[in-house]
């Protein structure tokens, strides 16, 4: 009697410290980002303005965590994916690829077309006049084509080690005298612009991996390199989120203190801000849940519940490609095959941009709506074509949407120079739209695993090759299930 007594008192304060431990980052990252709103509002009415050294000296413990984390996006996106695929046999490879590839196109797709049905519904810029109270932004003289056919340009660079530091870009330089000149004639130069180029590294990680994959004995040593390689950099991104709430608070407080009146903007771009959220929010919530409950009948919001420090993470950096080694850590700590995770989030986090696309495709039918321009179905069907292509050439860096909105713009005929209407508002959408990019990768990676699943169990040796050592009873339980 008195061992039951005991057993039953003691078990609900055990539980209780397990869940404090296991969810502890979460709650004092998701505080991190509550504490740099308050801290940031707090600070913007003690004085008004803040100069920009200020505003870097509150910047500075965030920037230092933003650099630690993407410190680790090179090393572990090529060791992820190569290892990934390295591991498994060509023919498991191209179904996990296929699957993740058919999730992303459309995914990207029903986000665009959201968008353009919110954007023409409701109409934000039907009757309103908005000044550029946001700035200026860098914008450069540029056709779609060209931006095309560089995206194509960078998934093969010339030089590997390059392509960790540059990116390939097309230069359209002006004539002598270019009054009326059309861009078509101005002359043709290229640079190499300071950016890590992924998608170059993601495509030559994929055929380094399929070549590993295909020596098989042989090919082993170079396999267990970068198999260790991952392993490491896994455990040190274990050790840089610890800093994640301190980074975040900072983060936050210092976008807060750099923005202008945030009652001015909404005043002027509150329809527009509001219907990128919604389409967001239905997109992320709607959209993605339905597809992934109908693909694994099973409800997405138990996952997504799981997710709270990632989703803290990316929207306080508000950058995919920096958030993805915590993703993988969350999805290994989910039990999700280490395989699927170190190929999916990688190949997601560079090519899968839901939120921006919608963005885009949202921005450029506001500032054709503010012009007074009628655009027909055509143009429209133009718009969801450009953004779903500009999206996937969006780095995974906070803003990088900005950056090829100038090429959607230039779709329906509108100046460059127009992205600074809405840029007040670019830097506080860029980090919710980060939020669903993240949160779409992540399902996206328990999607395909479930989908994949009959097909990894034919290679157990492979699926704790790669698994952590804390993983093994997970993975070891699933398979005798």
């Amino acid at each position: 009697m008195s061992n039951s007594y005991a057993t039953t008192g003691a078990r609900p304060t055990s539980r209780w410290k397990r869940f404090v431990k296991s969810n502890l980052l979460t709650f004092l990252t998701v505080v991190g980002v509550l504490g740099g709103t308050g801290l940031g509002l707090f600070l913007k009415n003690t004085a008004d303005p803040w100069t920009q050294r200020e505003v870097m000296y509150i910047q500075y413990p965030g920037d230092l965590f933003l650099r630690m984390l993407k410190c680790l996006i090179v090393p572990l996106l090529v060791s992820s994916i190569t290892s990934a695929i390295g591991s498994l046999d060509l023919s498991m490879s191209k179904k996990i690829a296929f699957r993740a590839i058919i999730y992303y196109f459309t995914t990207t797709i029903c986000a665009v077309v959201l968008g353009i049905i919110l954007v023409s519904t409701i109409r934000p810029g039907a009757g309103r006049e908005v000044s550029n109270i946001g700035g200026k932004a860098t914008t450069r003289q540029v056709l779609t084509a060209d931006t095309l056919l560089d995206l194509v340009r960078n998934l093969f660079p010339p030089n590997i080690i390059q392509a960790t530091m540059f990116q390939f870009r097309t230069i359209l330089v002006p004539p002598a005298n270019a009054t009326g000149v059309p861009l078509t004639q101005y002359k043709i130069t290229n640079e190499f612009t300071e950016g890590t180029n992924v998608l170059g590294l993601v495509m030559f990680s994929v055929v380094l991996g399929t070549c590993i994959g295909k020596m098989r004995e042989k090919g082993k040593p170079l396999l267990n390199l970068f198999e260790t390689l991952s392993e490491a950099m896994m455990i040190i991104t274990s050790w840089v989120i610890w800093i994640s709430p301190i980074g975040v608070l900072f983060l936050v407080a210092a976008k807060l203190l750099e923005m202008a009146s945030f009652v001015e903007v909404l005043g002027q771009l509150g329809w527009y801000f509001m219907t990128v959220m919604l389409g967001l929010i239905l997109h992320g919530f709607g959209t993605i849940s339905v597809i992934f409950f109908l693909t694994t009948r099973k409800m997405a919001f138990p996952y997504i519940a799981k997710m709270s420090q990632v989703l803290a993470t990316a929207f306080g950096t508000g950058s995919s490609s920096a958030t993805m080694p915590i993703t993988i850590r969350c999805l290994d700590n989910m039990g999700i095959d280490p395989r699927v995770t170190r190929f999916v989030i990688p190949v997601g986090a560079t090519i899968n941009m839901d939120g921006t696309a919608l963005y885009e495709a949202v921005a450029a039918l506001f500032i054709a709506q503010l012009r007074n321009i009628h655009l027909t179905f055509g143009h429209i069907v133009a718009v969801s074509v450009t953004a779903t292509a500009a999206s996937i050439g969006a780095a995974g860096i906070p803003q990088a949407g900005l950056i090829t909105m100038v090429m959607v713009l230039d779709t329906v005929g509108l100046p460059a120079e127009d992205v600074t209407i809405i840029i007040a508002v670019d830097w506080l959408l860029d980090r919710f739209r980060t939020t669903i990019n993240v949160m779409c990768d992540a399902l996206g990676t328990i999607l395909v695993n479930a989908l994949s699943k009959k097909d990894l169990s034919g290679d157990a040796n492979g699926h704790l090759e790669l698994a952590e050592p804390h993983e093994l009873v997970e993975l070891q339980t699933d398979q005798k299930e």
